[in-house]
């Protein structure tokens, strides 16, 4: 729309000063005469644009002229700057809004400030993506974004963990994006449920809309559901003795920050007794055996065997 483009011109303008008429035609991606043209409709609505012509020429607004975008500190800014990195805002669909909101949020900083705030700014990047590994697939995101947008109902095939698929109709109310990873926030007649969007295999959008529940706040909503969905995990308390190193190592290999806090020294042996928590005796024997024989499982019993049992099945595959 050409509101858009002229807005995006002056906002060029503004936070670059100086430009040629290719540069801004470039930036733009329209043609030179477009770009003269537009020039054109600002000064008649009242821009003071200033066009000179031969080598070091180009088109500026007038010394001293702003337009009267909200003013915001330098601090401020630079807060801004830094947190809107593209990231999970491109798999949206919405890095070109997001270019344009960082266009003119410099625009509106003062001259003299302007590069100091973006030189700022570029001193900090934050990286949403996990380590060691790839965004997850969503095939459906488009269509969940545009329902979520669109209050659209929504017909949903989802597969489940154990490879089952079920079938709901869903009111999408938001999607959230964690460490790499799409969420569906969507109410059905369970109640309001965050699914994997990975998993949704088939997106039917049904026809009319949904009334949104006045009092939910995605935010909210989403804070009390990871801290809900996190103590409905690890259920089973496993009782180690452990060595300084692998202490160390809890981090790295049960990505727990917490649990060394907690861990009790054995002034006997120098070892460190603690208590780990897990969803089943399963994911304990595969999570513990990433320590080897720095750590000694205590109790329960039957999580102590099946560890000493695994353990011997891999000295007899390696035995021979």
């Amino acid at each position: 729309m050409r509101a858009d483009r002229l807005l995006s011109l002056l906002l060029c303008l503004q936070s670059r000063g100086r430009m040629t008429a290719r540069q801004l035609a470039d930036e733009l991606e329209v043609s030179v005469r477009t770009v003269y043209r537009d020039l054109e409709a600002l000064a008649a609505a009242g821009v003071p644009v200033v066009a000179s012509g031969g080598p070091g020429g180009g088109c500026r607004l007038m010394d001293g002229w702003r337009s009267p975008l909200l003013g915001i500190s330098a601090e401020e800014a630079t807060a801004l700057l830094a947190v809107s990195a593209g990231g999970p805002l491109e798999r949206l669909g919405l890095g070109d809004a997001l270019s344009q909101a960082r266009l003119k949020l410099v625009a509106s900083l003062p001259a003299a400030g302007r590069a100091d705030t973006q030189a700022a700014a570029a001193r900090f990047h934050i990286d949403t993506q996990a380590w060691f590994r790839p965004p997850e697939l969503v095939p459906h995101l488009a269509e969940l974004v545009d329902a979520v947008r669109g209050d659209g109902r929504l017909r949903l095939t989802h597969r489940r963990p154990d490879g089952r698929t079920t079938k709901k109709t869903v009111d999408p109310l938001g999607l959230v994006a964690k460490a790499g990873v799409w969420y569906l926030v969507a109410r059905s007649r369970d109640g309001i449920r965050a699914h994997r969007a990975a998993r949704i295999t088939g997106v039917e959008r049904l026809t009319g809309t949904f009334a949104r529940p006045g009092d939910f706040d995605l935010a909210e909503f989403w804070s009390r559901w990871t801290t809900e969905f996190e103590a409905s995990l690890d259920q089973l308390p496993v009782a180690v003795r452990l060595t300084t190193y692998a202490l160390a190592a809890l981090p790295a290999i049960l990505g727990d920050t917490r649990s060394a806090a907690n861990a009790t020294p054995d002034p006997e042996d120098g070892w460190h007794r603690l208590t780990l928590h897990f969803d089943s005796p399963l994911a304990a024997r595969r999570r513990l055996l990433g320590f080897g024989p720095e750590l000694e499982v205590l109790e329960p019993a039957d999580v102590r065997a099946d560890l000493a049992e695994t353990a011997r099945r891999i000295a007899d595959r390696y035995g021979h």
